[in-house]
């Protein structure tokens, strides 16, 4: 049945109003949209006092903190993995910016060939240090790539207070200034370097005496700082080798290497990660225990060293006993620890 003529103007109007609000509200949800996001952006700049040098640079970071913003939203939303994403102070940085700050450089060295663990048959079926007094809370490197500092000196406190039942939160600006020969300050590292120095300079001082500036500095005479904490050497775990691994943790904290660049890494919150990372080594960190969560899944209790505003409490729980002999992100790849 057709449509009176007399009708049709009405009609068109009609039509004409409904696709023209319908137009208008799709323009006011975008810019609502837009909006909410310009102050999600400015809360989380005050948050974590970021300042931009002008308006074409904060422009910038917007877009790429928007970006970021959408995929943890997205990620979240989807529900599909055993972790989650959050929010942090990397939110406007891209990936490739990201991966530019990590500090560890895994310079050609000999590994020690013994392994006092070899023969360890009585393994804990969970771990965490932290319960036994050897972790001292959490720091924040900041924007200078000294993590390999940050990882030897978790592993030195560990063993310093398995030692002697005390425990003290030792200087890793004392590693940033003073070892030198191979370690390059916030500009790269390796731990078995940081452990060579260690040695050598008969110890560590502690973080009150020599505090941490997140920048490199000129080292300071050691008579000022007396050692705190020492060690006598330091070994490697057999790479490649998970079960080694272990029965390292399950003695002491372990300096561990891991490929830290991925998105889902970076913006980590929450649960055991299970992610997809490579074993492109750049980023040190300190193994402090391991467990099952409530789900079955077996994972590496990892102290890091971005503040306790990443992760959970500054912590991440990675997948253990993957199929890939490497780990997960190559955790068993590079890992070693200090012996008192």
């Amino acid at each position: 049945m057709g449509v009176p003529l007399k009708l049709m103007p009405i009609l068109v109007s009609f039509f004409v109003l409904v696709i023209g609000a319908s137009q208008a509200t799709s323009r006011l949800l975008h810019e609502y949209d837009e909006a909410a996001m310009v102050e999600e952006h400015e809360k989380w700049m005050a948050t974590y006092g970021r300042v931009y040098k002008d308006d074409a640079e904060k422009a910038k970071r917007f877009q790429i903190f928007k970006k970021n913003f959408e995929y943890i939203e997205s990620f979240n939303k989807a529900g599909t993995k055993t972790y989650s994403l959050s929010i942090n102070r990397f939110a406007d940085m891209t990936n490739e910016e990201f991966r530019a700050r990590n500090g560890y450089k895994p310079f050609t060295s000999s590994k020690s060939a013994s392994f006092r663990y070899e023969n360890v048959t009585d393994v804990p079926s969970s771990l965490d240090w932290r319960e036994e007094g050897a972790v001292t809370p959490v720091k924040n490197q900041g924007d200078c790539g000294c993590c390999w500092a940050f990882s030897a000196v978790a592993a030195t406190e560990g063993v310093h207070q398995l030692k002697t039942g005390e425990l003290i939160s030792l200087s890793e600006q004392e590693l940033v200034d003073c070892d030198t020969d191979e370690d390059r300050g916030c500009e790269g590292g390796l731990m078995d370097s940081a452990f060579s120095f260690i040695i050598k300079n008969h110890g560590l001082t502690t973080e009150s005496h020599y505090p941490y500036l997140g920048i490199d500095g000129s080292c300071s005479a050691n008579e000022e700082h007396p050692p705190a904490a020492t060690i006598k050497s330091y070994e490697d775990v057999p790479e490649n080798n998970e079960s080694a691994l272990l029965k390292a943790v399950a003695n002491q904290p372990v300096s561990v290497a891991i490929d830290a660049g991925g998105q889902d890494f970076a913006f980590y919150s929450s649960g055991v990660f299970t992610g997809e990372c490579g074993t492109h080594l750049d980023h040190g960190a300190t193994a402090v225990g391991y467990g099952i969560s409530e789900d079955g899944i077996k994972y590496w209790l990892v102290k890091n060293s971005w503040g306790v505003d990443w992760g959970e409490d500054g912590y991440i729980r990675m997948q253990r006993d993957i199929h890939d002999v490497q780990g997960l992100c190559g955790i068993a790849m590079n890992a070693s620890y200090p012996i008192a």
